[in-house]
């Protein structure tokens, strides 16, 4: 477990880490010198169990049809989760737009830097507020994605990997290893151990002969040893999920051009009971707008399916 004590270790560590990321960063739009903090923000939410590759044309597209929260704000709810596409979990397109909204009505149009103001808008977590802050504003923050939970793991506590739920004490740990004193230092170092998750110390094949810090890494010198919470870590099923039969009718509802009948939704899943289940759930998040013919007793095959607004 990770020590919330100050680690001889960390100061190299983060020298050489930083050092490597100097060389080896990627060249991502997000973080280029006119990159916006809402920028930096849409890029976050969009990264959320989505991988770079994906994520970056996305990204660009969509900031080029809406690059400041007001623009988001006033478009149409069905073209914003048009614009989401295939990204994944797209509850996330619609607390964006809340987030815009709230942005533009509490702030002025303009994100804040103050990590209570970002925790407050809407879909902004822990992780989130602290990125923003590093990645937008070049503040101390204390950055905990999966990445560089992984290498503070492996280099500072000997593990495989960190355990599944991230803990107070973790946290507190972490924060032992952000520099106190230099914002534009705890803010790189940041950005350059989570490219070191993401590039050289990744989950099932880290290239530990690419690692700057190999020499220091507490799990290299301990031999590797296997992951000590592989048994409580759950494996995400998909094929026959209810996400892949909301996703089928999220794929079919964005490509329409109007209202689709009941019947045509109904031939994307083969389970009835199942796609009833999850249209409720659409309709109930927000994501689908159910419209029944009138009358007390109306024809289920009457009813259509299409995006909000």
């Amino acid at each position: 477990m990770l020590a919330a004590d100050p680690d001889p270790l960390a100061a190299d560590v983060r020298r050489d880490v930083v050092a490597w990321f100097d060389v080896h960063a990627r060249d991502l739009p997000w973080r280029a010198r006119d990159r916006t903090p809402w920028g930096v923000l849409v890029s976050e939410v969009m990264l959320q169990q989505t991988p770079v590759v994906r994520v970056e044309p996305a990204w660009r597209a969509w900031m080029d049809r809406w690059p400041t929260p007001a623009d988001l704000a006033a478009a149409p709810t069905a073209d914003v989760l048009r614009a989401w596409d295939r990204l994944g979990y797209p509850r996330r397109a619609l607390r964006l737009q809340e987030c815009a909204r709230t942005v533009v009505e509490q702030h002025g149009g303009d994100l804040p830097d103050d990590e209570a103001a970002l925790l407050a808008l809407p879909g902004v977590g822990a992780y989130t507020a602290a990125a923003v802050r590093a990645f937008a504003f070049g503040r101390r923050s204390v950055v905990l994605d999966t990445n560089v939970r992984r290498v503070l793991a492996r280099v500072a506590a000997g593990e495989a990997l960190p355990a599944p739920a991230q803990t107070v004490a973790e946290t507190r740990a972490a924060a032992a290893w952000v520099p106190d004193d230099d914002d534009a230092a705890a803010a790189r170092w940041a950005a350059a151990s989570m490219e070191l998750g993401a590039l050289v110390c990744t989950a099932r094949a880290p290239r530990c002969d690419a690692c700057p810090v190999a020499d220091r890494c507490r799990w290299l010198a301990a031999g590797r040893p296997v992951d000590a919470h592989a048994h409580r870590r759950r494996t995400q099923a998909w094929t026959g999920t209810d996400r892949q039969a909301r996703g089928r009718v999220m794929a079919l509802l964005r490509e329409a051009i109007a209202p689709v009948p009941h019947d045509a939704v109904a031939a994307v899943w083969p389970d009835a009971t199942q796609l009833a289940r999850c249209l409720d759930g659409l309709v109930a998040d927000g994501l689908v707008a159910r419209d029944v013919a009138p009358g007390d007793d109306p024809d289920p095959s009457a009813t259509t399916y299409r995006l909000p607004g």
